[in-house]
């Protein structure tokens, strides 16, 4: 290679070969992305951060709703918040838990079902998702009138059958009214647990449980060493999603029971609203919610991090 060779060498580059020069349009290019998620970031701090950060100021004062202004109380709110904090707390639990337990386990028998091949397997998904589709309130309403003591299917049939002779008030007592309640939530979210495992199970290699079949695995064998470890990522975010969703759950409780009997079905969510809507006391409602928060950033955390480890 001559001296004339190496010396036309660099500028034989192309533009596309050179990189810029450090810090040319950097600046559009860093701040664009922030433009983009400003609508939806002032959008959020509008509807969600505003009245949180409000609620956690209003804990600490004295603010009725029928009197103008508000006066400082310190953590007086936080206090009496704390003396009904276990009875909330372990009726919401009471509520949540077997609320998220019973409809994935419906929705696990359903999904294995579906994820079979059979005659009628649409039609059987479309009505089982029929629960799913109706609105919140709609579905309490049904029930409310399933469970009345007085003109309630439930009694009806119960007294067709010869099992009682005498109306039962099934939203009069403490075990019954919680029982309602559950049974009505259960019955309205099993389908949407239902359909995220039957997704799941539909993505799974058919090979996986054919080589099973094929070594003389039963299907409890297939299910407990082949199908569960593939679920159990999407079964734990499931699982947290519907607990979370239940911790705060208000309109089945509100219309079925309206809180009682005697408190007996008050979650946290009926507490805040009770507090401040028929007894105007918006500081209180806040303290209680603040309690309410604490115990449910946790869930919220551990449900965050179980979606990104599924990813």
């Amino acid at each position: 290679m001559t001296l004339a060779q190496r010396e036309r060498r660099p500028d034989a580059r192309t533009a596309s070969d050179r990189r810029p020069e450090p810090g040319r349009g950097a600046g559009a290019a860093g701040v664009f992305p922030f433009l983009l998620i400003m609508p939806a970031g002032a959008l959020l701090l509008a509807v969600l951060v505003y009245p949180l950060a409000g609620a956690m100021v209003d804990a600490f004062f004295h603010h009725d709703l029928l009197t103008p202004g508000r006066t400082f109380a310190g953590f007086d709110n936080i206090a009496m918040a704390l003396d009904r904090l276990w009875p909330l707390l372990s009726t919401t639990l009471l509520f949540a838990v077997p609320a998220t337990l019973i409809p994935f386990c419906i929705g696990l028998v359903a999904a294995l079902g579906l994820n079979q091949r059979m005659r009628g397997r649409g039609l059987l998904r479309t009505a089982l998702l029929f629960p799913w589709v109706l609105p919140g309130v709609v579905v309490s309403f049904l029930w409310l009138w399933i469970f009345d003591a007085n003109y309630g299917v439930l009694n009806g049939v119960l007294r067709a059958l010869g099992l009682t002779d005498s109306n039962i008030g099934w939203l009069n007592s403490d075990w019954s009214a919680m029982l309602a309640v559950i049974v009505a939530r259960s019955w309205a979210t099993f389908p949407w647990m239902m359909v995220m495992l039957l997704a799941a199970l539909q993505s799974f290699p058919a090979e996986q449980g054919e080589a099973a079949r094929v070594d003389g695995a039963n299907a409890w064998q297939r299910f407990r060493y082949v199908t569960w470890p593939g679920l159990r990522p999407i079964a734990g975010v499931v699982v947290l999603l519907e607990f979370i969703w239940n911790f705060q759950h208000f309109d089945t409780i509100y219309v079925l029971t309206g809180g009682g009997p005697a408190g007996a079905t008050t979650s946290f969510s009926l507490a805040v609203y009770e507090t401040a809507f028929k007894g105007f006391d918006l500081g209180m409602a806040s303290a209680i919610g603040l309690l309410w928060l604490l115990f449910l950033l946790p869930i919220v955390v551990l449900y965050l991090r179980r979606s990104e480890a599924g990813r």
